[in-house]
């Protein structure tokens, strides 16, 4: 994953609402939840829901399957897990390829 797709997914979740959404979405598992039911749960307006869940679903965050007249949200968590994979990819590998930044205060030298 590049750092602007991490970003875009993260700035998502970033928000309170969309972030309710995502969690809520987490919890209904597997099969998910409708729109109605979502809205239902968390009494967001319609016009409010459409407009958050359509950033979700723009992030990959979210798919949608239309039923009938119901429409199916559900949380990708291969997607969720490729972000948290993206965070984690460099943990603990440490500087020492990385160049010295100037006027850094954690250097070695002895005054």
């Amino acid at each position: 994953m590049d750092i602007d797709t991490a970003a875009k997914r993260l700035a998502e979740l970033g928000n309170r609402t969309r972030l309710e959404i995502f969690r809520l979405l987490v919890r209904g598992g597997q099969q998910g939840l409708t729109i109605g039911e979502i809205q239902a749960r968390l009494a967001v307006p319609a016009s409010t829901l459409a407009f958050h869940l359509r950033g979700l679903v723009g992030a990959g965050l979210v798919e949608q399957q239309r039923d009938g007249r119901k429409v199916w949200c559900r949380a990708r968590y291969d997607v969720l897990n490729g972000v948290l994979a993206f965070l984690k990819e460099e943990c603990c590998v440490g500087f020492a390829d990385a160049p010295a930044v100037p006027g850094d205060e954690r250097d070695d030298k002895v005054a």
